[in-house]
């Protein structure tokens, strides 16, 4: 950052050894800093200061974090301001909690310094591009998974408020109306997961209600449920001839309303997972895929890959590999910014788009350099308006079998570890540039590495860092750089690496899981 303008960045800890400890590490990375011990002398700073990001405490005096950077996110003066949460408990520290309370990040004690210059440096990157290209689209809304939305529409004010207690009671977001036109209105507005709504009505029934949302394109496909205190046969038919998902008797009371409404919405559930596979299928048998079944053999060097999905669905990883010439090979590792399976067509469709992006420039190119190519994939994305606002972190590798050279750049990726058997050291190489999209000119730039017999090179995306064991601890940089260090000549280092993270996380990944390693031979 030395010879740029200096970032401003705000530390709220109540304890004055953190705060001193931050701010020396990050002064000597050239930021500058505002410190404070509690929310209300914080405010004060983002008030009188152009405050680029806030590093902020959990539990502290006057008001919680959570409730502070809820506060902060509700004036439009601050509401951009990258937020990352500090914590040192686990157990009152959640990223999900964070997200909710309007946090862009969430880092545990004790504090890994690269870890969290990388988030810092990530953050107030998508800050710049959202000031200067444009407003800020809620990305994490798009991605999250989302509780279910109901509408329920009674004429019994008192019942329908009872049942819509009980029913928020229990997770649910759910909003009332007391008859079939404030429903339909609600609708369109809300626009839930699942409509309730009672048979029996003034004006119009539940019938018609039906009706009319069927009648409407952008509300028919919305799962349809009727809640009565009538049981009669007919009605039940009319029903279910007017394609609803199920009847609910109100006589039965509102717990037993709740579990059969619980009961639908996780039968839903199931019927979108099963979507998920028949697209996945369908995908498949076009051969759309982002990942390939395996690294390719390439003289030289040992290729491996491990490409672990979200709970199974394909999501924002991608990799490939594309043979230049006799000599060269491109290998390519991308992470479509978003998590979990919220997001995952969209992602995976993104993600397919990168790739073939990619290809298209590999295929015409008759430069090999790592940065050209990713500037010129850049500029193709950038001026792509229907995908310019979707962000991506990629890695760009050519290996030269001739000359056993690597040459690498990267856009907003994790540092690649290298590491040197001769002077029996890992190092971390640092890309410099843009995330994939976020400008016209990602200023990328080239490292270049002759490689020796059995030197390693690492490629991994924040899926393995990220994922934490079941104290809440995430498995991150260092244990990765640890367990690598810590391997003999005799050990597989793809193996060992798998083995550590899987008994370290028990197997409960948070996100795409991608590694690959190339081992000079």
């Amino acid at each position: 950052m030395n010879g740029k303008t200096q970032k401003s960045v705000l530390i709220i800890d109540d304890d004055p050894i953190i705060r001193e400890l931050l701010n020396q590490q990050l002064t000597s990375n050239f930021y500058n800093i505002y410190e404070a011990s509690k929310p209300s002398e914080a405010q004060k700073i983002l008030d009188d200061n152009n405050i680029d990001l806030v590093l902020c405490d959990i539990i502290m005096p006057e008001m919680d974090g959570y409730e502070f950077c809820s506060i902060v996110r509700k004036n439009k003066k601050h509401s951009l301001i990258p937020f990352i949460f500090i914590t040192g408990d686990p157990t009152i520290g959640s990223k999900s909690k964070a997200l909710d309370a309007g946090a862009d990040d969430l880092i545990f004690k004790p504090i890994e310094i690269d870890d969290l210059l990388f988030k810092i440096q990530a953050l107030l990157r998508r800050s710049d591009i959202y000031k200067s290209y444009g407003k800020k689209n809620n990305v994490e809304n798009n991605f999250a998974e989302q509780q279910a939305k109901i509408l329920l529409v009674d004429d019994d004010k008192s019942l329908g408020m009872l049942f819509q207690y009980n029913l928020k009671k229990v997770g649910f977001e759910c909003e009332f109306a007391p008859s079939a036109g404030e429903g339909f209105k609600k609708a369109k507005e809300f626009k839930p997961d699942l409509i309730i709504s009672d048979i029996m009505m003034p004006e119009k029934d539940g019938f018609e209600f039906r009706r009319m949302v069927l009648a409407d394109d952008s509300l028919k496909g919305i799962p349809f449920v009727f809640l009565t205190s009538k049981g009669e046969e007919d009605d039940i038919l009319e029903g279910y001839n007017l394609g609803i998902a199920d009847y609910v008797l109100k006589t039965a009371g509102p717990r037993v309303v709740v579990a059969k409404v619980s009961a639908i919405v996780k039968s839903l559930g199931k019927e979108r997972q099963k979507a998920v596979s028949e697209l996945q299928h369908a995908a498949d048998s076009m051969h759309i895929k982002v990942v390939p079944n395996e690294a390719p053999e390439f003289e030289g060097f040992e290729i491996t890959q491990w490409h672990q999905t979200y709970k199974g669905i394909p999501g924002g990883d991608f990799l490939d590999y594309f043979t230049l010439d006799e000599n060269n090979l491109a290998i390519i590792l991308g992470d479509v910014m978003g998590k979990k399976w919220g997001a995952w067509y969209f992602a995976f469709a993104y993600a397919g788009y990168v790739r073939s992006a990619i290809r298209v420039v590999l295929q015409n190119t008759k430069d090999l350099t790592p940065s050209v190519i990713l500037q010129q994939v850049n500029k193709s994305v950038y001026k792509d308006a229907k995908v310019s606002e979707v962000f991506a972190t990629l890695s760009i590798i050519i290996l030269n079998k001739k000359e056993k050279t690597l040459k690498y750049t990267g856009a907003g990726d994790l540092p690649i570890l290298y590491l040197d058997r001769v002077n029996n050291e890992l190092r971390k190489l640092r890309s410099k540039g843009l995330l994939l999209g976020f400008a016209p000119d990602g200023n990328y730039e080239d490292v270049n590495l002759s490689l020796n017999k059995n030197d390693y090179i690492f490629i991994f995306t924040d899926g393995i860092i990220e994922s934490r064991n079941t104290e809440g601890e995430q498995f991150g940089s260092k244990k990765m750089s640890e367990v690598i260090k810590n391997m003999s000549l005799l050990d597989n280092p793809m193996k060992k690496l798998k083995e550590e993270f899987r008994n370290f996380t028990g197997g409960n990944y948070e996100d795409d899981i991608s590694l690959i390693t190339i081992k000079a031979l």
